[in-house]
């Protein structure tokens, strides 16, 4: 006799979005329901992933929990990242030889200012010292969303920059949200009308 497995798979053509959450976040903060709703709305699938040791990120964890959760990557694969969310996907990616179809960064970074205090900067030192080859990067996935505020305390704007250059990125520069996180009054109640503009642009809804 034959045993069923239990396996979850997408259905045919069905457009997939993984969100990956800030530093010390989780899925169920900030805006990210707002954007799993406003996409289930338009048919996608939506995982908010809860991503390991959240007030400690390490790179290894991070992109294995993103490898984990996406299995089969294919361009109907679709990533929302916020802050180090960002980095998580962009090293995920760079180890990945088929293509997503977009990539949306919101308050991503390659560089950091005004960090608290020494422990943060043990923290996150990795991220900042692991070089990415965003050349690779650039060519597995489809179209990248760079989103940042001008008022964002942590993020400089120069990295926008970097993304346009070596990523082919659309950047996105907005006024006053600081790092879009709900201290930001960035909340669920508080959305980001431009990220959705932007992922069923490209995903052509």
């Amino acid at each position: 006799m034959k045993r069923h497995l239990n396996l979850i798979l997408p259905q045919n053509n069905m457009k997939r979005a993984f969100l990956v959450h800030c530093w010390g976040g989780k899925p169920s903060g900030g805006w990210y329901s707002w954007i799993q709703k406003e996409l289930l709305k338009k048919g996608f699938e939506v995982n908010l992933l809860s991503m390991p040791d959240t007030d400690i990120p390490r790179i290894d964890s991070w992109v294995n929990a993103l490898y984990n959760a996406v299995g089969q990557l294919d361009e109907e694969t679709y990533f929302i990242g916020h802050s180090v969310g960002c980095q998580a996907i962009l090293r995920y990616l760079e180890k990945q030889d088929n293509k997503a179809g977009g990539v949306f960064f919101v308050a991503g970074w390659l560089h950091l200012m005004n960090l608290e205090n020494q422990e943060a900067e043990r923290i996150i030192s990795p991220w900042l010292t692991t070089k990415i080859d965003l050349s690779k990067v650039r060519s597995r996935a489809k179209e990248f969303v760079a989103i940042i505020s001008d008022s964002d305390p942590w993020v400089p704007l120069s990295d926008t920059d970097i993304f346009s250059r070596e990523l082919g990125a659309k950047v996105i520069i907005e006024k006053n949200r600081g790092h879009y996180t709900e201290d930001d009054g960035v909340t669920a109640g508080a959305n980001i009308p431009v990220l959705l503009k932007e992922i069923l642009r490209v995903a052509n809804l």
